[in-house]
């Protein structure tokens, strides 16, 4: 593996080059347009196609093309560009067809600021495209993992046949930091028989449709229902630190998740047991890492840059609501291991009431 400094970005996209990544359809939107710029530099020496589409919906709909056709694809976005992408991303799930999608959130209802965020959460999670479908949503907290978990997601999108996405934020996306990038690879676009090429003159051609009328309504209800209950169960993930005897968990993901990590030290060193349950898959949600709370537990503190505690619920649903959950919101500023450590005093001391569901 070669070892390289680079901004997260960059290694989202040159990780989705060395997976085999030959088709990539975007448009500029910051904090995330150094991935289409990077592929826009790099495509053509992979043999690949590139395309700046003239808006997110086009190049959706360039995606959906490539896809049927086999080729590992990707589009990426941010904000109000993630929101168009929507329609889409329900297509190809409707479609039963694999692609990767980035997001890199920024914050702020509507046009938004152009600054580190982590309110497209929902719409990750919650699938925000009509009906009912499910995406794999990954989330990476170093440049390291922007690479390794872009990587994977072309082969979870395939194994599933289903839209895989990198749910990062405007921080680690424009952070600089040392990064192992994985071994370079070529995809064969014509392995698969359920591809519309890759057929001899007299085969039967496939149609790529939706899948009720593919199947039918029953038989593609109860697959999609296999599907999505095999991911849930087979892919959480998520990372444990000093969580065996604490008093409270902070439970955090993306650029928060490196603060907490931070304050969970700090804490320590001052007499506060803290520990950190780390979402890298926040769909599905690593329910198993709060199976067993650790005894004298107080609670669980989301610590996120959103107005509404979007995670918050999910950690509700987690727990099964054993446990009460506070929010430590710092909206569009990163939080600081002081100012959570604050807060988690504050806890114990009565002066925070836990979250509600608004």
């Amino acid at each position: 593996m070669d070892y390289v400094l680079m901004k997260g970005n960059e290694a989202i996209a040159e990780a989705a080059l060395r997976a085999g990544c030959r088709f990539y359809a975007g448009y500029p939107i910051t904090p995330q347009s150094e991935i289409l710029e990077y592929m826009s530099a790099n495509m053509e020496k992979h043999g690949g196609v590139f395309i700046q589409g003239e808006n997110e919906i086009a190049s959706m709909s360039m995606l959906w093309g490539a896809a049927a056709a086999g080729a590992r694809c990707m589009s990426s976005s941010s904000g109000p560009g993630f929101d168009l992408k929507q329609e889409g991303i329900s297509y190809l799930s409707s479609y039963n067809l694999p692609a990767v999608i980035v997001c890199a959130m920024r914050y702020g209802t509507g046009d938004g600021e152009i600054t580190a965020g982590q309110d497209s959460y929902w719409e990750a999670v919650r699938g925000g495209g009509h009906g009912d479908s499910r995406q794999i949503v990954l989330a990476p907290a170093s440049v390291d993992e922007c690479a390794a978990l872009t990587y994977e997601a072309f082969d979870l999108a395939e194994k599933y046949r289903n839209v895989v996405l990198i749910l990062t934020d405007g921080a680690i996306s424009q952070m600089i930091e040392k990064c192992h990038l994985p071994q370079a690879r070529e995809h064969d676009i014509n392995q698969f028989d359920w591809t519309i090429g890759n057929h001899k003159k007299d085969d039967p051609k496939n149609k790529v449709t939706n899948l009720d009328r593919t199947i039918g309504y029953e038989a593609a209800e109860r697959y999609l229902r296999n599907k999505f209950k095999t991911m849930h169960d087979q892919e959480q993930r998520w990372e444990e630190f000093m969580t065996d005897d604490a008093e409270l968990i902070l439970v955090a993901y993306g650029i928060s998740s490196r603060v907490c990590k931070s304050a969970v030290r700090q804490a320590r060193s001052e007499g506060l047991r803290l520990g950190l349950i780390r979402p890298i898959s926040v769909w599905p949600y690593p329910e198993k890492a709060f199976a067993h709370a650790p005894e004298g537990l107080k609670g669980y503190v989301s610590v996120e840059m959103s107005l509404s505690a979007q995670m918050g619920q999910d950690i509700l649903l987690a727990t099964r609501f054993r446990k009460p959950v506070y929010a430590c919101l710092t909206t569009l500023n990163l939080p600081t291991a002081e100012g959570i450590i604050d807060y988690c005093r504050g806890i114990i001391a009565g002066a925070h009431q836990p979250m509600e569901v608004l």
